[in-house]
């Protein structure tokens, strides 16, 4: 017999800095009494499947049933990768039944025997769960939030309230997760949040405000990866889930989603599946008009006067996109698949912003202007990606995968000032900026899981990811409306900037009885180097260690308790250090500071689930501790104060390292069937935000929260109705604070033709509540910044399916999508 302390020693021996893993196991094993008991004769494994995508399914129930009374002899749950094992059994005739969300439960007889103890099932598909209802079908129902202990899984296909939106939109109801007016996602207080698309990094210009929701099949929130994933992150990883069928025939749907003051949306969606041939394939476009309005009230004082501005505008901002996917999987035996695909985007956004500015600076006599700020942004992206996936069936758990992807993402960026009246003294020259960057990202990576029997197995990989972006800033002025642009020298820069991360990790895995334990290490480099001419040259090289370990258990009554701890980084971005003045206005810049390293921060959760009957409940403790954290601030340029000559002031917005912080708090989120035709999904944080002051002289900190209630109404078979609300608490920045933003949201759909299609009309902000508050200040400087963006939009969509692909239940269950696979 091996007791759990015995099992923490073994974790010392094979993991490299394992002491602390296995004093934890020892610790755990003190407080856990009793002994495994000996090793019997059976053993069972084998993974679960998606039937049409073969799509791992985690986390399903696999239940051992005696025959033939049917008594529950042993029951486990599958792994990320869907495998499962079953140790210690009897010999005999037993009945093995898998149990999964969505799915119709299946069955096998299990034969334990003398001469064959061990029954290894290979791959065991099951099919999404179907009941005939006279003409109409229903299928298994996905939860639109799965909060699972290490993830939250949004399926955006059943979120209603996604109509029309964006990725921004629907991220919204993830606990902790805040994103504000420019589409920038925090959670849990912390921007530093890393994108994924299909498992893969996103590119630099993907625009979560701008992502269309029913691209997505679903979004992962990854709040404390393990060593597998990338360690940057310090907030945690988002994956976006992008739909891609894999049904037999022709499959697929079309979509058109018209909403109020000119909002266009148009999507196709195909695959064509013949033999161990699926071609899939998907064409975008977004057409969009927002209107929206802003106030700002400064009061600065720079070289010891003072200069008040009080300024109100309307602006209007027109997004356009493009997109097409192709791709192709080919599965040489039922263990293998291959697939390549190809995306390319393209995104247009024009924006005007026309407003009245106030500027008094005593003595001297007040000033109206009439001020015109312009942005064009043309930019594209295009994505070639290749994967292998193997398996083996005579050893279930063992998994090989490798995959590499090259990403061209640029474009051009112009921001243009213009006064358009004022004062005869007040200069009247328009100003422009033209950014003109291309951004190339190749990546690979292999990844590599080996069971060491049955109830362990260990795993490693390896990625290398590059980031190369030259790039120009041209400044222009304009002396005489109408006529040509002037370069100008001063204010016009070139840039270089290259960076190169190699990365390697290892993963042990044990599961004794209920305890399952994981641990992990992963070694990163950083080197880069980043130069602007004429100002200057910056490099790093970097190398760090990110230890990571779970251990979970299960209890009696479906419940499952899991601790768990990784350390991560907040790698700056090559905005946030090179040493590039980019104007967003005639007052305003943002600059880079090729001084910033990187954050490290210490992510630690303690998690709770439990399901009883209809109700499943989560709760989360965690706590993050950052060192080195990286904050923007906003400060008065007093040189080019003074250069300008004009009763006006200049601010300056750059990042520095300031200090430590520490937050903590808890998450929570319920889901209850109220009746047949009511269920609710409700979720919930409170948390301690702590955040570095900007005078490095201590830190500012408060409690703050989110909630989000969603209502799921079936009156009728053919009706879904979904209300939800949301809240976000207000909570402090380096320099201020940011004040509360709620609102409700509605949407309707109805099943048409005999489940061909569907008709959904759903309104956003039904209230016309949200909107951004900012109070801010710096020495001698302080700032309110109110913004209002159009928020309440009535959306009208109408889709229609095509081949076997349809609606069969009150909320859609599209097929999986592809992660793409993470490691390395």
């Amino acid at each position: 017999m091996r007791s759990l302390g015995g099992w923490g020693r073994q974790l010392t021996r094979l993991l490299p800095g394992g002491r602390w893993v296995g004093g934890l196991g020892l610790v755990l094993a003190g407080l856990w009494p009793g002994r495994l008991p000996a090793q019997t004769l059976g053993a069972v494994s084998g993974t679960l499947l998606d039937q049409g995508t073969r799509q791992p399914l985690p986390f399903a129930n696999v239940l051992l049933l005696q025959l033939p009374d049917s008594a529950v002899v042993a029951n486990t749950q599958t792994a990320e990768n869907g495998s499962f094992t079953l140790t210690k059994l009897a010999l005999g005739r037993y009945a093995l039944r898998a149990e999964a969300l969505g799915y119709r439960p299946d069955r096998r007889l299990v034969v334990l025997g003398a001469a064959a103890p061990v029954v290894r099932l290979g791959e065991w598909r099951l099919a999404p769960a179907a009941v005939q209802l006279g003409s109409v079908v229903v299928q298994g129902e996905k939860a639109a939030l799965v909060d699972d202990l290490d993830k939250k899984v949004i399926n955006v296909s059943k979120d209603l309230n996604s109509a029309g939106g964006t990725a921004a939109d629907v991220l919204q109801k993830v606990p902790s997760v805040a994103v504000d007016e420019n589409g920038q996602v925090s959670l849990r207080g912390s921007t530093g949040v890393t994108l994924y698309l299909d498992g893969k990094p996103a590119p630099s210009n993907l625009r979560l405000d701008q992502l269309p929701a029913s691209r997505l099949e679903t979004i992962e929130v990854i709040t404390n990866p393990g060593a597998r994933y990338s360690a940057q992150g310090a907030g945690g990883i988002i994956n976006l889930v992008q739909k891609k069928q894999a049904k037999d025939s022709w499959n697929g749907d079309a979509l058109a989603t018209l909403g109020t003051r000119d909002k266009y949306f148009a999507a196709l969606n195909l695959n064509r599946k013949v033999g161990r041939f699926n071609f899939f394939g998907s064409a975008n476009g977004v057409n969009n008009w927002f209107h929206g309005s802003s106030a700002l009230q400064q009061v600065a004082t720079a070289d010891g006067r003072t200069t008040r501005t009080n300024q109100t505008g309307l602006n209007t901002r027109y997004q356009a996109s493009k997109d097409l996917q192709l791709g192709v999987d080919y599965s040489p035996s039922d263990q293998q698949r291959l697939t390549l695909s190809m995306e390319v985007n393209q995104n247009v956004l024009h924006q005007t912003s026309n407003f009245t500015t106030l500027l008094t600076r005593d003595p001297d006599p007040a000033i109206t202007l009439q001020n015109q700020n312009l942005e064009v942004d043309d930019l594209y992206y295009a994505r070639l990606s290749s994967s292998y996936r193997r398996t083996w069936a005579a050893q279930p758990g063992r998994e090989l995968t490798a995959s590499a992807t090259y990403t061209l993402d640029g474009g051009t960026v112009t921001n243009e000032q213009r006064v358009l009246d004022g004062p005869a003294s007040y200069p009247r020259q328009a100003r422009r900026q033209l950014l003109d960057v291309t951004i190339q990202m190749p990546s690979a990576q292999v990844d590599y899981v080996h069971p060491l029997g049955d109830k362990r197995r260990w795993g490693a990989g390896m990625k290398t990811d590059v980031l190369l972006t030259p790039g120009t800033a041209e400044y222009a002025v304009q002396p005489v409306a109408g006529t040509d642009f002037v370069p100008q020298a001063a204010g016009s820069y070139r840039y270089h900037y290259q960076q190169v991360i190699p990365q390697a990790y290892g993963t042990y895995q044990h599961k004794a009885e209920r305890w399952d334990y994981q641990a992990g290490l992963r070694a990163e480099f950083t080197g880069l180097r980043a130069q602007v001419l004429p100002s200057g040259s910056a490099s790093q090289r970097l190398f760090n260690l990110f230890p990571s370990a779970t251990v979970a258990r299960s209890l009696p009554h479906d419940q499952r308790l899991q601790l768990s701890y990784a350390r991560r980084l907040n790698r700056p971005n090559f905005l946030q250090i090179i040493a590039l003045p980019i104007y967003s206005d005639a007052r305003n810049y943002v600059v880079g500071n090729p001084d910033l390293r990187p954050e490290y921060v210490h992510v630690a959760e303690l998690g709770h689930q439990v399901s009883w009957q209809s109700t499943t409940l989560s709760t989360t403790l965690f706590g993050r501790f950052t060192s080195q954290a990286i904050q923007s601030l906003r400060t008065i340029d007093t040189l080019a104060t003074r250069l300008s000559g004009q009763p006006d002031f200049i601010t300056r917005t750059s990042y520095q390292n300031l200090g430590r912080t520490t937050s903590y708090g808890l998450e929570a989120s319920l889901s209850q069937t109220v009746t047949k035709w009511w269920k609710i999904t409700a979720n919930g944080s409170f948390y301690h935000n702590q955040v570095a002051s900007y005078t490095d002289a201590g830190t500012r900190a408060n409690f703050t929260g989110t909630a989000y209630l969603l209502n799921i109404f079936s009156p009728t078979q053919t009706l879904a109705v979904q209300l939800s609300g949301n809240y976000r608490a207000p909570q402090v920045v380096p320099q201020g604070r940011l004040l509360a933003v709620y609102g409700v949201d509605v949407a309707v759909r109805q099943r048409l033709l005999h489940d061909r299609a569907a008709l959904t009309l759903r309104v956003s902000d039904l209230f016309n509540t949200r909107r951004q508050y900012s109070e801010l200040g710096a020495a001698g400087l302080s700032t309110d910044l109110q913004t209002k963006y159009e928020t309440r939009v009535g959306y009208l969509g109408f889709t229609w399916f095509l081949g076997s692909n349809k609606p069969a239940s009150n909320l859609d269950s599209q097929p999986k999508g592809d992660t793409g696979g993470f490691g390395g």
